[in-house]
């Protein structure tokens, strides 16, 4: 399988889906049913690029959610900001209107804000198969991440039904993720 041609395909079929619109406010609403279970108070998500789908807004509700119900606990949101030496990921907290910068591949991150250590992490899928096994952009960040950090928090990849692979073959460093969550609901666990 050739992985690199694999990913270009995806994203350019992302980037030119005719109904992006309507998948993505499916997903969202997914998403926040999925949310309702739920009992994590720090999430982990990411900037989304290329045409991916934008979890922000479902968490930003599910934040002020927990602050309507005076929950004890304050629920945070996390966006990753790049270890250039460890490609890795640390967590800063993120709320909209926050001081935001750029990182060295060009993506926003907050500014000196707070690092956090999400129990839930939201992981975008270029493509994803069986198994729970997700096609990135290759470069290792969420693997190496998954790898190095305890405890290891529940990992849910976010994705759009185009994005389903049914032979996708895992690598040995492939980390498989905990759920998969499309426009179509939630795909792993089956």
């Amino acid at each position: 399988m050739d992985k690199a041609a694999l990913r270009k395909t995806l994203v350019q079929q992302r980037l030119n889906m005719p109904d992006r619109l309507r998948k993505s406010e499916q997903l969202m609403q997914v998403l926040r049913f999925w949310l309702t279970e739920r009992t994590d108070t720090v999430i982990g998500a990411y900037w989304p690029i290329k045409g991916e789908f934008d979890p922000l807004p479902a968490l930003h509700r599910w934040k002020e959610d927990g602050a309507l119900m005076d929950e004890p606990l304050l629920r945070r949101i996390g966006l990753p900001v790049v270890n250039k030496q460890h490609k890795t990921l640390t967590f800063h907290a993120w709320h909209p209107g926050c001081p935001m910068e750029e990182d060295a591949y060009g993506i926003p991150k907050p500014k000196d804000t707070e690092l956090i250590v999400p129990t839930l992490l939201f992981v975008p899928c270029v493509g994803y198969g069986p198994g729970g096994y997700r096609l990135g952009y290759g470069g290792g960040f969420y693997d190496r991440t998954l790898a190095a950090l305890e405890p290891r928090p529940y990992t849910v990849g976010l994705g759009y039904t185009s994005g389903f692979i049914d032979d996708l073959e895992p690598e040995p460093h492939d980390v498989p993720l905990d759920a998969i969550l499309n426009d179509n609901g939630v795909v792993w666990p089956v």
